[in-house]
C-alpha cells in the first residue's frame, strides 16, 4: 500500500470485535482523495477502510459461536477490510477464502490478515453464481442496490439449497429480504456518522432458511 494512503489509516480494534485489529480510516474523503492522487484515475469509494456494521455483527457471531465455522471451509464474500474472514480464521475454520472485486480491498484484507497473524486466501474475483463447495458463506453489508441484491440472494439460495450455511450481516438496508431469513442475533453498535448511513436499526445476523 502506498505510504501516502497508509498514513491515513490507523490500527484499531473495531466496535463489537476487540479481538481483531484493523487498518481503518476516520472518514472516507481524505483516503479517497489520496488514492486518486496515487493512481491518477477515478477511484471508487474506499469501502475497505471501514469496518461496516453488518460485517462486525457477523464477526461477533462467529467469535461467540465458533461451531458455526470450526473445521469448515468458509467463503467471506465481498470481504472489505476482512473482519468477518479474520473472525472465521480465529474461530478455527479449516480454510477461509475471502473475495473482493476491488484490488484496494484485496490489499487491505491481506494487510489486516498479516496484522492479526491469520491465514486467509484473499483473491480479487467475482464469485457470484459460482459454487466451489464452501460449507459456510458469510455475507456482510451487500444489500444496498436492488439489482445486485436480487442477483446475490438468488445465488445464496442456491448455495443454501445444496447444504451450505449462509449467514448475512446487515444493519437494515432496504433490499435485504428479511421475510425469507431467520434472525440469529442482534447487536448494540452505534453508527459511525462519517461512514454509516443506516442509523435506525441495529446490526443483525441472519440465516437463509
Amino acid at each position: 500500500m502506498n505510504p501516502s494512503v497508509r498514513q491515513l489509516l490507523q490500527v484499531r480494534a473495531p466496535p463489537l470485535c476487540p479481538e481483531v485489529l484493523l487498518w481503518l480510516a476516520d472518514a472516507p474523503v481524505p483516503i479517497w482523495e489520496a488514492l486518486e492522487t496515487q493512481t491518477g484515475q477515478r477511484e471508487g469509494p474506499p469501502f475497505w477502510a471501514h469496518a461496516w456494521p453488518g460485517s462486525l455483527a457477523l464477526a461477533r457471531a462467529v467469535l461467540d459461536g465458533p461451531d458455526l465455522v470450526a473445521a469448515k471451509t468458509v467463503l467471506d464474500f465481498a470481504t472489505g477490510c476482512g473482519v468477518s474472514a479474520l473472525a472465521a480464521a480465529r474461530a478455527g475454520a479449516k480454510s477461509v477464502y475471502a473475495t473482493e472485486i476491488d484490488l484496494h480491498a484485496v490489499n487491505a484484507a491481506r494487510l489486516n490478515a498479516e496484522l492479526n497473524g491469520c491465514e486467509l486466501d484473499v483473491q480479487q474475483r467475482d464469485v457470484i453464481d459460482l459454487d466451489e463447495g464452501w460449507q459456510v458463506v458469510l455475507v456482510g453489508d451487500v444489500f444496498y442496490q436492488a439489482e445486485l441484491s436480487k442477483r446475490v440472494y438468488a445465488w445464496l439460495e442456491r448455495l443454501h439449497a445444496r447444504g451450505a450455511t449462509v449467514l448475512i450481516g446487515d444493519p437494515g438496508r432496504t433490499f435485504l429480504p428479511r421475510e425469507r431469513l431467520e434472525c440469529l442475533a442482534t447487536y448494540d453498535s452505534a453508527p459511525n456518522p462519517a461512514w454509516d448511513s443506516v442509523t435506525d436499526r441495529p446490526p443483525r445476523v441472519w440465516r437463509v432458511r
